[in-house]
């Protein structure tokens, strides 16, 4: 049955953000069964596990409240990450942006939306200021929200994350959470999801395949 998948990706791409010298710690959990890593064409077009996303009612970066509604009418994708975070999310972000620039000439890129896991340091303004970066996709919107508005969210995308103590460290906290990019439809129904072993050239690809 299609549901197994999703213990899996509740642990296989949950990301340590603990600052290190090393990689990102990632599980050794293998991916669901029929989807290899990497982006090819079969594993890519083999993603849209309909129990995965829901409705999300949070507030922007601008300030504004916004439910899925808004965001209907165009692909959107979706990361579940912190401002605080030393490098898995950055990485993922800029790894995004690049993905968009290999897309052909004139193809509309999704709405990026950066829904925090760390509520009470990710105010709207914070997150204004950190999706301003110009290394990250163009148009990326912060979304935050109260404890139990984000934990409803990333439970409607079977996502996980937690608070990790830090107690020598001046954030004296950080947070793990999957690591995965979600690209909804426009009707807000998943098309397809990215891990963190997918490169620019495959998210690229891949994005010019779910839309053909």
């Amino acid at each position: 049955m299609r549901i197994s998948v999703l213990p899996i990706l509740l642990t296989a791409f949950l990301a340590s953000c603990s600052p290190s010298t090393d990689a990102p710690a990632q599980s050794a959990a293998t991916a669901p069964a029929g989807v290899q890593s990497g982006g090819t064409q079969s594993s890519c077009l083999s993603r849209a596990y309909p129990e995965i996303g829901g409705p999300i009612s949070l507030i922007s970066s601008t300030g504004a409240r916004v439910t899925e509604a808004d965001f209907k009418g165009r692909p959107t994708l979706i990361y579940f990450g912190f401002t605080y975070c030393p490098d898995v999310c950055p990485m993922t972000l800029t790894t995004l942006a690049a993905a968009y620039r290999k897309l052909p000439e004139g193809t509309p890129t999704p709405q990026t939306l950066l829904i925090s896991v760390d509520p009470g340091r990710d105010t709207p303004e914070a997150l204004a200021a950190y999706v301003a970066n110009k290394a990250f996709p163009a148009g990326l919107l912060g979304l935050t929200g109260t404890d139990a508005e984000i934990r409803a969210a990333a439970d409607a995308f079977k996502a996980d994350y937690s608070r990790v103590e830090q107690p020598d460290s001046m954030a004296e906290y950080t947070m793990d959470h999957t690591s995965l990019l979600y690209l909804m439809d426009e009707d807000w129904k998943l098309k397809t999801f990215f891990t963190h072993e997918d490169t620019p050239d495959t998210i690229a690809q891949c994005l010019q395949d779910v839309t053909k």
